[in-house]
């Protein structure tokens, strides 16, 4: 099975011999790849949503080298995952707040846990934020770039977090310690937006406008001293 770019990218920080719980599994996509390759000897393939789970095991059976290794499960985040299950958290294509309340509300299942593996598509910053309040540290990060969207992914481990910069939490330390170019581009290009933006509000003396421009200005510094790391 091919994956998209962003869903190889989830799948290439699963460590190799890991049981895996793909919370959120949509199509199934990241769990038969994953056993496919072998890289996980066990996959919890599970979603919020009936449709999504049918779908999923659908494509399960139509995959005969993964037959006994994926098992589909209903669950509302991990609230259908028992502590011990699985090693491996992963949580990808879904906003970052939702991924804050699963991983809140699972306490007992991560704690036992070795590695989430977390793909926002919103508040990456947030995310980061709370691993690093809640015993855990971010020991890989990646970035891709699929048809125009910016995703950023990262695996945590429990562990004592070290100091990181609103800078560094909002675009990723590790990212911009590698210079990650995926990351420059990204960068770039919200630079460009930011400034499009600005010139759109032109003269305007509204208190909408001006709020805006304070925003703006916070955002486009955060950008600078995000490319200064590739100076």
């Amino acid at each position: 099975m091919e994956l998209s770019k962003r869903l190889r990218a989830v799948a290439g920080l699963v460590t190799e011999g890991a049981s895996v719980a793909d919370i959120g599994t949509d199509h199934g996509y990241i769990p038969i790849y994953l056993a496919a390759h072998g890289t996980a000897g066990k996959v919890i393939a599970s979603d919020i949503n009936e449709g999504p789970l049918e779908r999923a095991r659908i494509h399960i059976r139509g995959q005969k080298d993964v037959c006994g290794k994926i098992e589909t499960r209903r669950s509302d985040g991990l609230k259908a995952i028992k502590p011990g299950e699985a090693d491996t958290m992963i949580a990808a294509g879904m906003g970052g707040g939702l991924i804050i309340r699963i991983l809140e509300e699972g306490k007992d299942v991560t704690e036992q846990m070795k590695d989430l593996i977390l793909q926002p598509q919103s508040e990456a910053g947030k995310v980061r934020s709370y691993l690093n309040g809640h015993g855990f540290v971010i020991v890989e990060e990646d970035m891709v770039e699929e048809e125009g969207k910016y995703y950023p992914m990262m695996r945590a481990e429990h562990g004592t977090a070290g100091t990181y910069t609103e800078t560094e939490l909002c675009y990723g330390k590790l990212l911009l310690e590698q210079r990650h170019p995926v990351l420059r581009e990204y960068l770039l290009r919200e630079q460009r937006i930011k400034r499009d933006i600005e010139v759109q509000l032109g003269e305007s003396k509204s208190e909408r406008s001006a709020k805006r421009r304070k925003e703006l200005e916070k955002e486009r510094k955060l950008i600078q001293n995000a490319l200064e790391y590739y100076r």
